[in-house]
């Protein structure tokens, strides 16, 4: 790896660095551990994630783990979050739930919104502390106010299934309809399950087929499962096209 000295990172000008941070992996990885090992907090959160995903270094999540802690016992939002996330899922640690959720909300005790939904996601699903749906919910908003879609996704949730709320399906609809204009592919895949369920099929078409390209391979399986069994000529059609292409990726 690069040496960069503490010099360098003194004298770089703001534009410098935001021109090296989008280059070349390798050297944004020089600079960000440079930083990171020099006490600059964002860049110890930064370079954990780096550590993580393999980006410009060669992935250690344990490393990852190891940095995320030093900006996380230092307040930074995101380091607490994707250190409940390493402890949750076990990357680069045991996994351990009730760790995590104590990250998580820490995370979102400090408003961050993705701290708030992981948060909200333990309790909802009661994943390492009792199961509180009602302040779930309470987080769920907090951080669908800041515009997190995969929040509005949940929130649908509870309308469709009468968590907390009563149940209500058009309220539903327009929750998962504003996470899946956001991107977030279980809104998608909702809005396009209950707009088929009002028998706007070739509406739900457009959104299903949209599904894949961010969605998760697990994801992507549950969903072209789903397709198969419908009674929906074009849904077993499409979940055809979806099986043929996974085959496809897989030789």
């Amino acid at each position: 790896m690069e040496q960069v000295t503490l010099k360098a990172l003194a004298n770089v000008s703001h534009d410098e660095l935001a021109a090296i941070l989008s280059g070349p992996p390798a050297q944004a990885a020089a600079w960000v551990a440079a930083a990171a090992h020099n006490g600059i907090v964002e860049a110890q959160a930064v370079y954990g994630q780096y550590l993580l995903d393999g980006h410009g270094v060669e992935r250690n999540a344990e490393e990852a783990v190891t940095w995320f802690k030093h900006a996380a016992r230092r307040d930074h939002p995101m380091a607490m979050n994707m250190l409940g996330r390493c402890y949750e899922h076990g990357w680069g640690t045991i996994a351990c739930a009730p760790v995590a959720v104590y990250w998580y909300r820490l995370a979102a005790q400090a408003g961050l919104d993705w701290g708030m939904y992981n948060y909200a996601s333990a309790l909802a699903l009661g994943n390492g502390l009792e199961c509180d749906r009602a302040q779930a919910l309470q987080w769920f908003r907090r951080a669908a106010e800041m515009g997190h879609v995969k929040s509005l996704n949940f929130i649908g949730s509870f309308y469709e299934d009468g968590w907390e709320v009563e149940a209500d399906l058009s309220i539903a609809l327009d929750y998962y309809h504003r996470a899946a204009v956001g991107g977030d592919f279980r809104g998608q895949f909702n809005y396009a399950r209950l707009l088929a369920g009002r028998g706007e099929i070739e509406a739900a078409l457009t959104w299903l087929r949209r599904v894949p390209h961010t969605a998760t391979t697990a994801f992507v399986a549950k969903m072209q499962a789903w397709l198969a069994a419908s009674p929906v000529s074009a849904f077993r059609a499409l979940a055809k096209g979806i099986h043929a292409d996974m085959r496809a990726d897989i030789t």
